[in-house]
């Protein structure tokens, strides 16, 4: 009754209805059509079906309205633009769909997904001695961490820059030598004090950062060498060698939660452009080494890859060029080495 009441108030039809020969189902029918027009709406004000609660610092846990919505925790995107990026900075992204140029397909699982807009980033900080102000920050579907619109003083124009944690709108940055110690500031790792955190690491001076850009990822400066080197520890906790000359920026990147996001239902991956991936113990035996059987088999040998390359714990680094600058490598226990951090 108190249902009723609630969607008949104020409407004198519905009143009518709810009262009339119809009865007390057709008011219950009414009340419910009323709540679910009142749940239509996000707890951000956006339209959607269900509204989300806080789940830790900068997540998203949603209630079960619909068994893709249960268990589903998403990255809070509160603060950033939901407007249309930079259009100046922005080029078309066509897909392959893991086809190579014969046409072959050379990366299995990809296909279909949203249509996506490149946002060129200035990953190089190369615009020395120039403050910058961050505008707003953004979402980018290319990647995991949030990117920040910076605009430059004296007409140098407007880039797009990695955002790193804890970076609002209005935040002052700078690039060079001579910059402070600051968060989102890029300096050469000879002016940057040891055991900082650091991100958007260079490999070669000039060409761009290449190491630590997805969410949350970060590395140390442990040591400065005097033959022009630097060691730094990577997020992995393998250390490795880095020109002193190679730019850094300040911090940690954004988006630390990424990592413990829950996408809720199998349609969110495709979304992105995942598609489903078969196993091995469900094929034929001409298809992968799993294969075949009479009834449900478990594969009968380690886990390998459709080519017999094992897949748990088999070493494929082999890059001989690049090993004289490994300090050492990364541990075999992860666990146990953020433990003793």
């Amino acid at each position: 009754r108190r249902g009723v009441e609630i969607a008949t108030r104020g409407n004198p039809s519905m009143s009518t209805i709810a009262a009339g020969r119809p009865g007390r189902e057709t008011g219950v029918r009414l009340a419910r059509r009323a709540r679910g027009k009142a749940r239509a709406r996000t707890k951000d004000g956006r339209p959607g079906r269900a509204f989300a609660t806080r789940a830790g610092e900068g997540m998203r846990a949603y209630k079960p309205t619909s068994p893709g919505q249960r268990g589903r925790i998403t990255t809070s995107r509160e603060g950033l633009h939901r407007g249309r990026p930079h259009k100046a900075l922005t080029v078309g992204l066509r897909k392959t769909g893991g086809r190579n140029a014969r046409g072959r397909i050379t990366v299995w699982h990809r296909g279909g997904g949203a249509k996506r807009l490149y946002r060129m980033i200035d990953f190089k900080r190369d615009l020395t001695g120039a403050r910058g102000v961050i505008r707003r920050l953004e979402y980018d579907p290319n990647r995991t961490a949030r990117i920040a619109l910076v605009d430059y003083e004296g007409g140098l124009g407007t880039r797009y820059v990695l955002a790193p944690h804890g970076a609002r709108a209005g935040d002052e940055l700078e690039s060079g030598a001579e910059s402070d110690i600051k968060i989102g500031n890029a300096l050469p790792l000879k002016n940057i004090p040891l055991q900082t955190t650091i991100h958007n690491i260079e490999l070669v001076p000039g060409r761009g950062g290449q190491m630590c850009r997805s969410a949350g990822s970060a590395a140390t400066l442990v040591k400065k060498g005097d033959d022009g080197y630097c060691v730094v520890r990577l997020p992995s906790g393998e250390q490795r060698l880095v020109l002193e000359g190679c730019m850094a920026t300040i911090g940690m990147l954004s988006n630390r939660g990424h990592q413990n996001r829950n996408i809720g239902k199998a349609g969110a991956n495709r979304w992105r452009g995942i598609r489903p991936t078969t196993r091995g113990v469900a094929m034929n035996p001409i298809d992968h080494p799993h294969g075949g059987g009479e009834g449900r088999t478990s594969g009968g040998r380690p886990s390998v890859t459709p080519w017999g390359v094992h897949t748990k714990g088999k070493r494929t680094r082999n890059n001989k060029r690049t090993d004289r600058f490994r300090v050492s490598r990364r541990p075999r226990n992860r666990k146990k080495y953020n433990d003793n951090r």
